[in-house]
């Protein structure tokens, strides 16, 4: 499946989605109007090493909730992500059976040299 989770009101995830310039198979999934699903989440996890991986610590809600002063298990992470979209580090590109996580330079590199060879 290809597939991007990304949110509509965040800059950089359009200017990423721009930048890949996908091919129509691509399905765009705006977390915040069609949250993700449990099932879509242990998806992503079967594709990386942990749902810490696909959590973001950047998010406001991170330092207000005091997550960051607490030790949060695999299980902590997964309910963040599905309780609050702000969570899910943005965004996630699968792409066949791979996934991207994020909006890093190398990240971003390294879809689009995925998606177009």
């Amino acid at each position: 499946m290809n597939k991007i989770y990304f949110l509509s009101s965040c800059n950089t995830c359009t200017r990423i989605i721009k930048e890949l310039n996908l091919p129509e198979t691509f399905q765009l999934q705006d977390i915040k109007t069609d949250p993700i699903t449990t099932s879509q989440i242990e998806q992503m996890r079967e594709l990386t090493d942990s749902y810490e991986s696909l959590f973001s610590k950047r998010a406001r809600l991170y330092k207000e909730l005091g997550l960051k002063d607490k030790s949060l298990s695999e299980e902590d992470y997964k309910y963040y992500i599905l309780e609050q979209y702000t969570f899910l580090k943005r965004p996630v590109i699968l792409y066949g059976n791979q996934i991207f996580i994020g909006n890093s330079k190398k990240t971003v590199e390294a879809a689009k040299t995925a998606i177009h060879g």
